[in-house]
């Protein structure tokens, strides 16, 4: 092609991208670089900053999140920006071979000021495009009006959009990383925050609502601890949303709940392979008696003495959870209380046992607890004659009529 067919007028339109780029690859945008004129650069660089405002205007108009960011503080990042990257652009046009670290702290420098201001990475990538869109309509322009081939202005545009694909890149991996961090911190905060909630002696509630204020955790009304025991490896550790502090990984792994959360409804779908036992609600300060309750409860499963479901709830198991407080206590006062059955035989025993039992929560006639006990009336009133005679005055006793009781329902659930 001669010089003349390879030159266009500044009349003739712009070249099509999509028709004249063929796909870019690390050799092929490794050559365009190497091949492109150095002169370039002296042309291109008195003209930088009328391109950078250019660029700054549009972003300003398309992108309105930026258009309000740009009239605070934040407004000469941007700026500033715009204009080191099309520095950073006209140096590499100059130099290809040049040292890129400055290039890649920039850029990964905004992409963590995106997490800083809590936007995502796609309002950044979407400013670069249009910065790429206004600069190479700029240099398109300005390559027909000073009649550069058109081969010339076609790698030009390959070059920018590499470019931007590089810078997009770093930027990636800027908001990556600091989002990692902010990721990483919270969590940190969050399992902190956890720990002080159930710490012994309690902490200060101010503390706790500070701390809560930077782990983004609404502090409730009241909550719920979840003691957790994995029953199956073979399922992930789950994840639950900002209300939920967690530690699954620790030896006793729990949650803390907002006792209102409508996640307790489905605690068994979410943790499936796990024994799941929620704690009574009670103020945060009260945590760690919730968590005590709930491991407690976990334990009487383990042993079979509360009946083992999905999702077990201590509010309904809040008498078992008493009685079995302190199960030597419990042995004791039941050793003394129903002593005058000790000379009996195990049969003998048990069968009086459970015909006080059923008197003393009753105060029924024969019959009733007969129908209780589904055995014939006389027998009972036999075994209330043997009651009457082992025990004397003392089944007339408020106190040890009482004492009677919980030590019968306690023998009940503890095994022999």
């Amino acid at each position: 092609m001669t010089d003349t067919g390879a030159r266009r007028t500044a009349t003739a339109p712009l070249p099509h991208l999509g028709s004249l780029m063929p796909p870019r690859t690390p050799a092929s945008t490794a050559r365009i670089w190497a091949t492109l004129p150095r002169e370039l650069a002296s042309l291109f660089r008195p003209r930088a900053a009328e391109v950078a405002v250019a660029v700054v205007q549009e972003i300003r108009r398309s992108i309105p999140e930026y258009a309000r960011l740009l009239e605070g503080p934040f407004g000469p990042v941007v700026t500033g920006g715009v204009e080191e990257a099309i520095a950073q652009f006209i140096d590499r046009l100059a130099d290809p071979g040049g040292p890129r670290d400055d290039r890649a702290k920039l850029f990964r420098h905004l992409g963590r000021l995106e997490v800083a201001q809590g936007r995502s990475v796609d309002t950044l990538q979407s400013a670069y495009r249009i910065g790429a869109r206004v600069a190479w309509r700029r240099i398109a322009e300005f390559g027909q009006a000073v009649n550069l081939p058109v081969v010339t202005i076609c790698q030009l545009a390959e070059a920018i959009f590499d470019y931007i694909d590089e810078i997009s890149v770093l930027s990636l991996e800027g908001f990556a990383s600091a989002q990692a961090r902010a990721a990483g911190a919270l969590e940190r905060r969050r399992r902190r925050l956890l720990e002080l909630i159930l710490s012994e002696p309690p902490v200060a509630p101010q503390t706790l609502s500070d701390l809560a204020a930077t782990a983004n955790w609404a502090v409730p009304a009241k909550v719920v601890v979840v003691a957790l025991e994995r029953r199956d490896d073979g399922f992930e550790l789950p994840s639950f949303d900002e209300g939920v502090l967690d530690d699954l990984e620790a030896a006793e792994p729990c949650l803390v709940v907002d006792a209102e959360s409508q996640i307790l409804r489905c605690l068994h779908e979410q943790l499936p392979g796990w024994r799941v036992v929620i704690g009574p609600p009670v103020v945060l300060s009260e945590a760690r008696t919730s968590l005590r309750l709930a491991r407690r409860a976990l334990v009487l499963v383990q042993r079979g003495l509360i009946a083992d479901e999905p999702v077990i709830r201590c509010e309904r198991h809040l008498s078992t959870l008493w009685l079995l407080t302190d199960e030597f206590l419990a042995r004791e006062l039941a050793e003394r209380t129903l002593q005058p059955l000790a000379g009996l035989t195990v049969k003998q025993r048990a069968r009086l046992s459970e015909t006080l039992l059923a008197w003393l929560e009753t105060s029924g006639s024969a019959p009733e607890i007969a129908g209780r006990l589904n055995v014939h009336p006389q027998t009972v009133r036999y075994r209330l004659h043997q009651l009457e005679a082992l025990f004397g005055p003392r089944l007339n006793d408020p106190d040890d009529r009482f004492h009677m009781e919980i030590s019968l329902r306690a023998m009940r659930l503890l095994p022999n």
